[in-house]
Formats: structure tokens, C-alpha cells, sequence
């Protein structure tokens, strides 16, 4: 069992920036596939970014790409999600998820199987 805590959400203006973290339980943080998500109340949990368990590999989603970062650090048990260039667009409840893999890749759909309890994004205009 994975426990995961996401934190770094908050409010910021249009062009602002801020930084995910994820911060996971447990002893096998490296054997794990993570990424990150996102919900609005209009829209249904969409994909944003991936990152393979060595860090190695990066997946993003077209509306994210070269605006957000994903990063691990295996020695602290931490996935980071740096955003850049906000927009009012990107608000939304952030979510990151685990899954235990055995070989290096990344996994750009929904199917993880640990999840947080998400950390709100706001973008003002």
C-alpha cells in the first residue's frame, strides 16, 4: 500500500508560477510509475504528466508542454510538478498517482493504482 500526499496548490495570476509535490510512503518509491492529474467541476480527470520510475522518461499532455516540468527525486520518495505560465485554463484540483512497474516507462493513461486526495490550482485572470 502507497499512501500519497500531495502539497503547493493555491491561488496565483494569470502567467504565475507554482510547484507541485508528491510526497509518497514506503520504502519502493523507485518501483514506481508516477503522474499527474487533474479535475475541474466541468471537465472529467484528465492525464497531465508522467514520469518513469527512473525519471529517466517524461510524458505530458499538448496543453501542458513546455509550460510544466515533471521531476523525481527517489531519495526523498517525491514527485514534483512545476507549472509556469499559468493560465485560468489550468485550474483545477491536482492529483498524483502510483503504480508499481517493473521495467522503466511511463504511463500516460489512468490507470495507476494509488492515488492522493489532490491539492486545488487556481489561476486568476
Amino acid at each position: 500500500q502507497v499512501q500519497l500526499v500531495e502539497s503547493g496548490g493555491g491561488l496565483v495570476q494569470d502567467g504565475g508560477s507554482l510547484r507541485l509535490s508528491c510526497v509518497a510512503s514506503g520504502r519502493t518509491f523507485s518501483t514506481y510509475a508516477m503522474g499527474w492529474f487533474r479535475q475541474s467541476p466541468r471537465n472529467e480527470r484528465e492525464f497531465v504528466a508522467a514520469i518513469s520510475r527512473s525519471g529517466g522518461y517524461t510524458y505530458y499532455t499538448d496543453s501542458v508542454k513546455g509550460r510544466f516540468t515533471i521531476s523525481r527525486d527517489n531519495a526523498k520518495n517525491t514527485v514534483y510538478l512545476q507549472m509556469n505560465s499559468l493560465k485560468p485554463e489550468d485550474t483545477a484540483v491536482y492529483y498524483c498517482a502510483a503504480t508499481k512497474v517493473y521495467t522503466d516507462y511511463v504511463l500516460p493513461t489512468d490507470r495507476y493504482d494509488y492515488w492522493g486526495q489532490g491539492t486545488q490550482v487556481t489561476v486568476s485572470s
